[in-house]
């Protein structure tokens, strides 16, 4: 069984990002190099990891815009910014977002796996984010994009499957719309918006033969998944 770490490390510059993985395949980590913040997003989406590097200055969306996305989908997901960005405002504009860490390029080897180590060591006692719900009579596995009522099982699209993930982590609490968008699409532009609109319908439907599961329409702000016999 392969219990290494599984690290995601988000880094344009190729040399950079190989020199990265090298250290940490020495220091016992798995990692995986992505090189824009798509790549990265896309990444998350799948799962699995335990802590995402993650560089500023990145080819169109930037780091600070990944990272929002990031925490909108799972916000226990630890990031630690490492970037030649070495103003105070940008420091600052990192932890708002809910960076774990900062560190300034050329860092020092030892003292990046250091404040990795205190950065796991810290978020070890946070639960992992949940793959299986139980939603009134129906179970969503979230991994396999199945929906089971009884005998019946639907088979989610991948699209789908995250959104209905989203709403499961953050159950009986609004999820904004544009934290959806932000993190499932990328973008929230209109015809984004419009999009998930016709998810959020399809997801009523597949959920309609339970009364007690309600995803409930929040008008301008965003939806709620309620469950009130949970």
């Amino acid at each position: 069984m392969n219990d290494k770490k599984k690290i995601l490390i988000v880094e344009d510059s190729v040399p950079e990002g190989i020199m990265l993985c090298d250290i940490l395949q020495d220091e016992g980590f798995d990692p995986i190099l992505v090189q824009d913040a798509d790549a990265g997003m896309n990444a998350v989406l799948e799962g699995g990891f335990q802590l995402v590097l993650l560089d500023i200055m990145l080819p169109g969306k930037d780091g600070f815009q990944l990272a929002k996305q990031i925490k909108a989908f799972d916000e226990n997901l630890p990031i630690i910014f490492l970037t030649s960005k070495n103003m105070k405002s940008d420091e600052v504009q990192g932890f708002s977002l809910g960076a774990d860490d900062y560190l300034t390029k050329p860092y020092d080897r030892d003292l990046l796996i250091w404040r990795m180590r205190a950065v796991l060591k810290r978020r070890s006692s946070v639960p992992p984010t949940q793959e299986v719900f139980q939603l009134g009579k129906y179970v969503f596995d979230y991994k396999n994009q199945l929906l089971t009522l009884g005998t019946n099982k639907k088979r989610l699209t991948k699209r789908e499957a995250d959104i209905l993930q989203m709403l499961c982590v953050h159950k009986g609490e609004i999820v904004k719309r544009d934290d959806i968008l932000l993190s499932i699409w990328g973008s929230n532009d209109y015809f984004n918006g419009r999009s998930l609109d016709v998810f959020i319908t399809k997801l009523r439907k597949y959920l309609k033969d339970d009364p007690n599961v309600i995803l409930v329409n929040v008008h301008g702000v965003g939806f709620e998944l309620r469950l009130p016999n949970q």
